[in-house]
């Protein structure tokens, strides 16, 4: 502590007079590292002050690949799902197509959610209890072997094929569960902290690309066909709209196409070495961890076994997830990353698996009737494609070049607020936004919805939740947080499925009552939102620390009270 004391003269030696606010803070954290550095492990110190090089982005890369097939697989559902119910549950004499009923729908809408929301729990765990990589591969094995099961789905009857849809969707979503909290983990633990925002970001990135290659897939795919068939639209010739088998082969291609990616970054995972935070501070083998980031850095590392015991032997290191030091030092950090992951889900979730819906009520695509059965994959995949292109993909990516220099707290709490007020101008003026001439106006304050929820809180929730809690718990933690996100996009998905169906009961879609209203259930949105940025204020800015640092792993008894005091800070200084 004696450095503190010293900082009165640091300054005026080295100004010579009284200094700038922004020079004392310069200095503080020239002081608060210096204090860090003894204490630091010299492996971890390393990772922290890396300069970028290859390794990051072959890890972002990884991890990245991953991602993209979460989002892949998570939302290509939402291209199909009306193929589905055109195939299976079609009678023409019915002046409509059909579509899936209430319950089936809402099974194979949220199945993979629910089996999600299960991973991240497990995977968390498990991930701290066994480490990072050795579970890694298991959960992109998973993920393969289940989308090539689902595009084959047995059977030809509607029971049989939806059935064993949802069962292998269900450990889909498992799989993809677990990818969230260890690429999160592996990420931050293999960054250095000045560009540890963007690196983690630019993974969670990858499934703006994730949206828009399943996309481009079901672009690609009901092209073909329907240029091959030409068929009339249903209103013309029901029977002749939907050419079977040939046409259930679309979805199934679509489905199965998501183990392709997963399957090319199996070996490279493997090929990863476990991370040295995992290594040292939860596995205790100094040596491991020193050789591994030896290779890793191109450095020679020392492997400080006597540091090591004597940090994670400490009483304040011990503290289990359940215990009330937990909650003294990190629950109201692990309130505010679930809360508000789990009301950005509601709304994100609700916009992506059913803006089809919207879609169709503001007219941008016609009635189900006007169209042939491949032809509406066709024109949902253009809505979907367009709205990534455009919006999804770009905040992302915006996230990621401004993350280390706005900090998260900021792009969350901006991005909270600018979807409350874009939810609200769609919602209350939703009339005006139906007539024809004003629904390009709809689609772009949409777009806007889906910028500001990637360049803002879907891409922060991600990211804070790897970095703010000790490494013995990180992977537990960020998998509680994701699964608390998960929820919410349950809620949504159910939720919304039957919310936004319209008050009109000769509007609802077939088998289903009477809902509140697309505008009603924009509104909602638009509530939830602003609640997002009333928790928002709960998160800690974790911009330009070390992990330790922010979790006070390495610390005595006495700068962890410090410490814990400045982390807790919601806005940064």
């Amino acid at each position: 502590m004696k450095h503190i004391l010293e900082i009165p003269a640091l300054i005026l030696d080295s100004a010579g007079s009284l200094p700038h606010a922004s020079d004392v803070v310069s200095l503080f954290n020239i002081e608060s590292e210096l204090e860090m550095a003894g204490q630091q492990l010299g492996v971890l110190n390393a990772l922290d002050v890396a300069k970028t090089q290859w390794y990051h982005f072959t890890a972002i890369v990884i991890a990245g690949m991953g991602f993209f097939t979460d989002a892949y697989d998570l939302f290509c559902i939402s291209l199909v799902t009306k193929l589905l119910g055109r195939i299976y549950y079609t009678d023409i004499k019915d002046p409509k197509p059909g579509v899936l009923p209430p319950n089936v729908q809402a099974a194979v809408t949220g199945v993979a959610l629910c089996g999600t929301l299960a991973g991240q729990l497990f995977f968390g765990w498990l991930g701290d209890k066994m480490g990072r990589k050795r579970v890694y591969g298991l959960t992109l094995m998973l993920m393969v072997v289940c989308s090539i099961a689902s595009g084959l789905s047995f059977g030809s009857s509607a029971k049989g094929v939806i059935a064993t849809l949802c069962f292998f969707r269900f450990w889909l979503g498992f799989g993809i569960g677990g990818d969230y909290p260890l690429s999160a983990t592996i990420m931050s633990e293999y960054a250095n902290k000045k560009t540890r925002g963007a690196f983690i970001a630019a993974v969670f990135a990858m499934q703006g690309f994730g949206i828009l290659a399943g996309g481009i897939v079901a672009l690609i795919v009901s092209s073909s066909f329907d240029h091959h068939y030409k068929v009339p639209t249903y209103k013309e010739n029901p029977q002749a709209s939907l050419v079977l088998p040939a046409f259930d082969y679309v979805w199934r291609i679509i489905l199965m196409f998501g183990a392709v990616p997963a399957a090319l970054t199996y070996y490279w995972r493997m090929k990863m070495p476990e991370t040295a935070r995992y290594t040292a501070l939860v596995a205790k083998n100094a040596k491991q961890a020193a050789s591994d980031m030896s290779k890793v850095l191109q450095v020679d590392l020392e492997a400080e076994e006597e540091k090591v015991k004597e940090i994670t032997e400490s009483q304040g290191q011990k503290f289990g997830l359940f215990s009330k030091e937990f909650a003294k030092r990190h629950g109201l950090h692990l309130l505010g990353t679930t809360t508000t992951w789990f009301l950005l889900d509601i709304a994100f979730y609700s916009q992506n698996l059913f803006q089809k819906d919207i879609f169709s009520a503001i007219g941008w695509i016609p009635p189900s009737q006007n169209m042939n059965a491949i032809h509406e994959v066709y024109r949902i995949a253009r809505a979907q494609t367009l709205i990534a292109l455009c919006s999804t993909v770009p905040g992302y990516w915006f996230t990621v070049a401004f993350i280390d220099y706005m900090g998260r707290f900021a792009i969350q709490l901006m991005g909270f607020i600018f979807m409350t007020i874009f939810m609200f101008a769609l919602a209350i003026p939703y009339d005006h936004w139906t007539k024809k001439e004003n629904r390009i106006g709809f689609v772009v304050m949409y777009s806007l919805t889906f910028f500001f929820s990637n360049f803002g809180p879907n891409a922060t929730t991600f990211v804070v939740p790897a970095e703010i809690f000790p490494a013995r718990l990180r992977s537990t933690c960020h998998g509680i947080s994701a699964a608390a996100g998960k929820a919410g996009a349950i809620v949504g998905a159910f939720g919304f499925l039957y919310a936004s169906q319209s008050k009109d009961p000769k509007k609802t879609d077939k088998g289903y009552p009477t809902g509140i209203g697309v505008k009603n259930s924009l509104i909602m949105l638009g509530v939830i939102n602003f609640l997002g940025i009333i928790f928002t204020l709960l998160v800690p800015e974790s911009k330009g620390k070390s992990l330790e640092e922010l979790s006070g792993e390495n610390e005595d008894e006495g700068a962890e009270a410090i410490e814990m005091q400045g982390s807790a800070r919601t806005v940064p200084v």
